[in-house]
């Protein structure tokens, strides 16, 4: 059987009732934390606001929300404007073993289908997510080579596979509507790796955008019959050939209907890059051992993951932006120093030009360790080097959040209270606490969203 129908059948057979309680657990809890993290977003995002404005300037016909404002849009529409605030403020949950954020697209995707539909309960919505997730990880894993190495950015495209097939499932199609919803989906998007090399661009932020138009539309074209490919994952131009030198099927099909890797993502505590939280908590364990004006030197032990969040040096010391601060090495070690803790609000324009950050960021070079790789992509330590010759060091093998160091609900909850206040139609605590309530107890019958 071909590998993408394998896939398929797999997405188009798996129920509610077929997965267990720390699946469906798993899965609530991501819900949570990626709405969360839109709405704040919404407020506090301003690469995020063109997207929002084009697709209210477009119309067409009210479908589905755009979150934190009156307007409903059509579903690809309603996924492209939110699909830009799922990772815009780099607050969402990460898949650590493999480059993705496998909710980033799927949950606005998904909220989209389950908007303009009012049938679609949260057994519906939890099933597609859960399967969405897992293969969006599935495939981060699977190429034969890092997609990195053939010039791509791999999180959105991992992101965008997941999506299409479980909005293909959301939506009702069979495994053949599946498998011609990824093809159509990847005809539609493409993610170079200038995302992150070019210092100017704002689409790192945004990307999902463009992943989650793509996933929707690509399950309603293939709705209306209309065909893609038969192989698009592992035919001879399909996705693995052209982005990862080929497909490792093995990885791929591992455990597959019994291990779902999405139960398997790292929830943020702070804002900014995952790879930048090593340091951080690191930082914030040195900082009562010593004053800030004692601080002489500040070694930051790195691998070729984090090369791009200390280089080029001077951008890192001194960001010119928010999400270039949060992809900076330096500059989250200097806030977390400084301030004591690490928020949304330590990457707002005074942050940015605090003397005091600046100052301590520009202290801080990296020490390369050339043993680490891939599996070292959430790990870092700091050493401070103080002006009475003491050397202070704190290493992190494994940061906060990862799901052997969870997220207990009470602190996802905070936080999901702590975004809603943020979003451009903020949300009272208290309702924002009875909506969490709601998405962490979500099943058979309840509505997705009760905004």
């Amino acid at each position: 059987m071909p590998l993408s129908r394998h896939l398929a059948d797999h997405v188009a057979a798996i129920g509610f009732d077929d997965l267990n309680d720390h699946t469906i657990d798993a899965t609530r809890r991501a819900l949570l934390d990626a709405t969360g993290v839109m709405l704040a977003a919404s407020g506090l995002a301003p690469d995020a606001a063109p997207f929002r404005a084009q697709v209210i300037a477009e119309g067409g016909t009210a479908e589905a929300r755009v979150l934190a404002t009156p307007m409903r849009v059509p579903m690809a529409a309603a996924a492209f404007a939110n699909g830009a605030l799922g990772h815009a403020l780099d607050f969402g949950d990460t898949f650590d073993v493999g480059p993705a954020h496998p909710n980033a697209a799927l949950v606005p995707a998904l909220l989209a289908i389950a908007d303009a539909d009012p049938t679609i309960d949260g057994a519906r919505f939890l099933a597609a997510m859960a399967l969405g997730s897992d293969l969006a990880c599935r495939i981060s894993l699977a190429p034969a080579r890092p997609f990195e190495e053939g010039g791509w950015y791999p999180p959105p495209f991992a992101g965008l596979i997941g999506a299409a097939a479980a909005s293909a499932k959301l939506l009702g199609l069979d495994a053949g509507g599946i498998v011609q919803a990824i093809g159509l989906a990847l005809c539609q998007a493409s993610f170079p790796a200038e995302i992150k090399h070019d210092a100017a661009t704002r689409l790192r932020g945004v990307r999902e955008a463009f992943a989650a138009r793509a996933a929707v539309s690509g399950a309603l074209l293939a709705g209306r019959g209309v065909r893609a490919f038969a192989a698009p994952l592992e035919g001879r131009g399909g996705f693995f050939a052209l982005h990862g030198g080929g497909v490792r099927a093995e990885v791929l099909l591992d455990r597959l209907g019994t291990r779902f890797l999405g139960d398997e993502v790292s929830f943020k505590p702070w804002p900014a890059c995952r790879g930048t939280h090593a340091y951080i908590e690191a930082a914030l364990a040195l900082r009562s051992q010593t004053a800030a004006d004692r601080i002489v030197g500040i070694e930051a032990e790195i691998g070729p993951v984090q090369e791009m969040l200390v280089n080029p040096p001077a951008a890192k010391a001194a960001p010119a932006s928010a999400i270039e601060a949060k992809f900076s090495i330096p500059f989250t070690i200097a806030a977390a120093l400084v301030y004591g803790s690490v928020t949304l609000d330590s990457f707002d324009a005074a942050a940015l030009t605090d003397s005091a950050v600046l100052a301590i960021a520009a202290k801080v070079q990296p020490v390369r360790n050339p043993t680490w790789g891939r599996a070292e992509a959430a790990s870092g330590s700091v050493t401070i080097v103080t002006s009475d010759g003491r050397r202070l060091h704190h290493a992190v093998p494994q940061a906060a959040g990862h799901p052997d160091r969870p997220m207990p609900n009470d602190s996802l909850v905070a936080k999901f209270v702590d975004c809603c206040g943020r979003a451009a139609e903020p949300i009272t605590a208290e309702r924002a606490r009875a909506l969490a309530d709601h998405l962490l107890a979500l099943g058979p019958g309840a509505p997705i969203l009760p905004l």
